[in-house]
């Protein structure tokens, strides 16, 4: 699967406590963003059933 990119906005507080989440995590924040996305996903589907593409 191809690696794509996505901006975001985000506001410079939200975004200093990603950083020091990630940290705490030993990740880095695009590291972390990818974690929180996939757990969504995962709640999404086994809430809605699985995401046919």
């Amino acid at each position: 699967m191809a690696t794509k990119s996505v901006s975001i906005r985000i506001d410079e507080e939200m975004l200093h406590k990603l950083h020091v989440v990630a940290d705490y995590e030993g990740r880095s924040a695009n590291s972390q963003v990818l974690i929180l996305i996939r757990d969504c996903i995962e709640k999404y589907e086994k809430e809605h059933g699985k995401i046919e593409l």
